[in-house]
């Protein structure tokens, strides 16, 4: 098996609870007189590339709860936080409420009349990987499709789907009027599993669903005695590479660094990662999974950090020399 394929049951499903589609359509309403923006991707903070189609986004929440931002964001940001929109949203904060795990980028998105996307898959999307991405459609015809792993689907309002965009996909607009979805990613936990369907539960009971662990509070002392330095395979903190820690490849120099408010790791290229607390001195970074962690051994006879990748409850670990800072 390669790392990029899906283990999940079934390309999507719809889950449990039904929403109330004209509700959903008032709130967006009271954002519709604004331009919305292209959809982006961002690396290090800033644009990369930016969508060629009429592919708009309004965020509802985002990083650092910035209302320009319509990627999905990811590690080397700013916790996820609401924006301003969803001030003015009193259903679609409840829906966000009601969803049971630590709550990532939620975004309205907008696909234009006779627009087709670009077909991708966005990896590492998926319970295998921590995460799930769940569509909520909004406004939507007959000629608006998802094509997902090869087959066609007509979301309709009020309808809860969780899609593994993790496998190849792409959608189209061949109507006059605009789609609207809401897609929300959220952190797995087994709360989040109890919205899927009975038949899924096998599934989410056994060996190839990541499920994350509650953030903990870090103590002063514990972000006093973490900054340090060592070396590690340059993938580190590219999540999207499916990269190996055990295999011979390049190194790279990270440092443990206590920016006075929160630790985080810096890169070889001057950018920061903040670090969320798990306890026992574990660490993910910001804005994603426990697909990538880091724990830092610092008080023992030979300092050490513990690098560990995980897919599903398998893991891969190394051990590498730390230096602590002075």
């Amino acid at each position: 098996m390669n790392d990029n394929d899906s283990l999940t049951p079934a390309e999507a499903v719809r889950l449990l609870p039904a929403l109330d589609a004209d509700r959903l359509v008032a709130d967006l309403m009271t954002a519709r007189d604004h331009l919305w923006d292209q959809q982006r991707v961002y690396r290090d903070g800033a644009v990369v590339r930016q969508a060629e189609e009429d592919w708009r986004c309004l965020a509802v929440r985002s990083p650092g709860g910035d209302k320009t931002r319509t990627d999905p964001g990811g590690p080397g940001g700013a916790e996820f936080a609401d924006t301003e929109w969803l001030a003015h949203m009193p259903y679609v904060r409840e829906i966000l409420r009601s969803i049971p795990g630590p709550l990532f980028a939620a975004r309205f998105m907008d696909l234009g009349p006779d627009t087709v996307g670009y077909r991708h898959c966005d990896f590492k999307f998926a319970p295998d990987w921590g995460m799930a991405r769940l569509h909520i459609p909004v406004m939507t015809h007959e000629k608006a499709t998802l094509e997902l792993d090869g087959v066609t689907y007509r979301w309709q309002p009020g309808e809860f789907w969780f899609g593994d965009f993790s496998r190849m996909h792409q959608i189209e607009n061949l109507g006059p009027e605009h789609r609207v979805h809401l897609v929300v990613d959220v952190l797995v936990t087994p709360e989040l599993a109890q919205l899927f369907p009975a038949d899924w539960a096998d599934y989410f009971n056994g060996p190839d669903v990541l499920y994350n662990r509650p953030a903990v509070a870090l103590t002063d002392g514990e972000r006093e005695a973490a900054p340090c330095s060592f070396d590690a395979p340059e993938h580190l903190l590219e999540v999207e590479e499916f990269g190996s820690l055990t295999c011979p490849q390049p190194q790279a120099t990270f440092h443990v660094v206590d920016t006075g408010t929160e630790l985080a790791i810096r890169s070889p290229r001057d950018h920061l990662f903040p670090l969320v607390a798990l306890g026992g001195d574990e660490y993910r970074l910001v804005g994603w999974s426990e697909e990538r962690t880091v724990t830092m051994r610092l008080d023992a006879p030979r300092p050490e950090v513990e690098l560990t990748y995980r897919r599903g409850r398998r893991a891969t670990r190394l051990v590498v020399p730390a230096t602590p800072a002075a």
